[in-house]
């Protein structure tokens, strides 16, 4: 992303540089200002390794070898683009790929598809609430580890947590164990309220009918403290495709 009007750099990797116009009209048509360009692997891994790049598109007719050889240089990199491979579908996942898309047949299929990838790169406010400042510094170190842009903003209880849903929260991490006005209730009050807001239920101790209740009563998922940057993305990872 560059400049104070949001721009996004794509780019798209294929192995003759060859059948990239259908994604350069599509770029043409997606909601924000997209700076596209187009490379074989050889002046694809440079330019990666410089950063800067928010999309990378990879033809599924790259060797195994060059394939490996873009995603190394892309993930190289602070902050790494979002990287989705256009092939068959149904293909196996592929380390360091995060979405493999049907080739499209129409700028329009590849216009929709772009916009699925802008989604990633767009930041995300997450919210988190929880009664110890010092977890909240703990959660908020780790969400500065994620892949994903991140806003993030924190509140201490439950109250204070509903009044900042007005700011356009994305994600809810909510602590489990609240004192006043609990994690249950401030979880269904937030599904009352703003339906389309995710919610993450955090605890200490794992107990699988606080889980189950907590999944019945509206929450995506349920992270165990510690967790780490992995987990983090693997729930955004979740909430985008569920999205």
């Amino acid at each position: 992303m560059s400049g104070d009007i949001l721009t996004l750099r794509m780019m798209v990797v294929s192995a003759l540089r060859a059948g990239s116009e259908l994604w350069r009209e599509a770029a043409m048509l997606v909601s924000v200002p997209i700076e596209f360009s187009e490379a074989d692997v050889a002046e694809a891994c440079p330019a990666l390794r410089n950063g800067g790049f928010d999309i990378i598109i990879l033809d599924s007719a790259l060797s195994a070898a060059d394939r490996d050889a873009v995603i190394k240089s892309a993930r190289g990199v602070e902050p790494a683009p979002y990287i989705a491979m256009s092939g068959p579908a149904g293909g196996p996942r592929i380390d360091g790929v995060d979405a493999t898309f049907a080739k499209p047949a129409t700028a329009d299929e590849a216009r929709a598809l772009i916009e699925r990838c802008v989604r990633f790169r767009l930041p995300t406010r997450v919210l988190i609430v929880d009664d110890s400042r010092t977890m909240r510094s703990i959660v908020r170190k780790i969400l500065s580890a994620s892949r994903y842009v991140l806003d993030v903003a924190e509140a201490d209880e439950g109250i204070t947590a509903l009044k900042q849903l007005a700011d356009g929260i994305d994600l809810v991490l909510l602590d489990y164990n609240m004192p006043g006005f609990n994690g249950f209730e401030t979880l269904a009050e937030i599904k009352r309220v703003a339906p389309r807001v995710s919610v993450v239920m955090m605890t200490s101790n794992v107990d699988e009918l606080v889980i189950a209740k907590a999944k019945a009563s509206g929450a995506m998922a349920f992270l165990k403290k510690p967790f780490y940057p992995a987990d983090i993305d693997a729930v955004l990872g979740r909430m985008y495709e569920e999205r």
